[in-house]
Order: C-alpha cells, then sequence, then structure tokens
C-alpha cells in the first residue's frame, strides 16, 4: 500500500490565510483576530487588530482548535452541542475548551487535514465569510 505525501500547512501558507482573512475584513469594515493551527495544533501565525476586542484572540484561536479537532467547520456543529444533542457534553470531556460558533474552517489539501483557522471579533457570519475567504485563496 503506498501513501501519497501531502505537503503539510507552512508558515508561508498561514500569513497567507492571516492576510487574506484581514484583508476581507477590512473591506467590510470589521476588526478581527485570526488564528492559524497546523495538523498538529501548533500555532503558526496569529494576528489581532488593536481595535478588536481583546477576547477576540482567544475566541480565534478556540474556533480554530474546534475546527481542527473535529475537521468540520464550526457553523456546522452548533446544533450539535444544544442539549440532548451528540456532542453536549463533548467540550468538557478534552484538554482544551472548544468553541461552537462560525469562524472556524478546518484547512485541507489534497483531502486532507492540515490545519485550520479561526477568526474572531466580528459577527458570526462575518467571521466564518473571511475564514473562507481565506480557504478558498490558498486552495
Amino acid at each position: 500500500m503506498s501513501t501519497t505525501a501531502v505537503t503539510p500547512l507552512t508558515t508561508h501558507d498561514a500569513e497567507s490565510l492571516v492576510s487574506t482573512a484581514r484583508r476581507a475584513a477590512e473591506a467590510a469594515g470589521a476588526t478581527i483576530s485570526v488564528t492559524v493551527l497546523d495538523a498538529g495544533g501548533h500555532l503558526l501565525a496569529f494576528r489581532r487588530d488593536d481595535r478588536a476586542v481583546l477576547i477576540s484572540g482567544e475566541t480565534g484561536t478556540r474556533k480554530a482548535y474546534t475546527a481542527l479537532q473535529l475537521n468540520a467547520p464550526t457553523a456546522d456543529l452548533v446544533d450539535l452541542v444544544k442539549p440532548e444533542g451528540p456532542f453536549h457534553s463533548l467540550p468538557t470531556a478534552l484538554d482544551r475548551p472548544l468553541l461552537f460558533i462560525a469562524g472556524g474552517l478546518p484547512v485541507h489539501r489534497d483531502g486532507r487535514l492540515i490545519g485550520a483557522i479561526g477568526v474572531g471579533g466580528g459577527a458570526p457570519e462575518q467571521d466564518h465569510a473571511f475564514a473562507t475567504a481565506a480557504v478558498e485563496a490558498l486552495a
């Protein structure tokens, strides 16, 4: 059985993701924080706008971590954590708290998970759009 190597998410890729999300936010008049993690959950890039709410940095990081851990956009997970939902108790089952608000996206290359981006600071729909623009530009 042979496996094809997939190029990992590089710091250049991570900086590109941050830059694209930031430009999309600036065009919309929003101030955001952006976090990019590699497939192992290591921080590759981070940017917090000085005008953004301080907690937006932690929010973006937790969104990225959630998207990475569950390999899914955080926007798609919201209904799963409602009471009686299948993920209702999941945030307390892991070492790091998860955040089920739109704005976290896994990053794939050749069908494999290579990292994640988390955007915080705008409205959830904005954060999701900024993260989506960044991931689409990387592809």
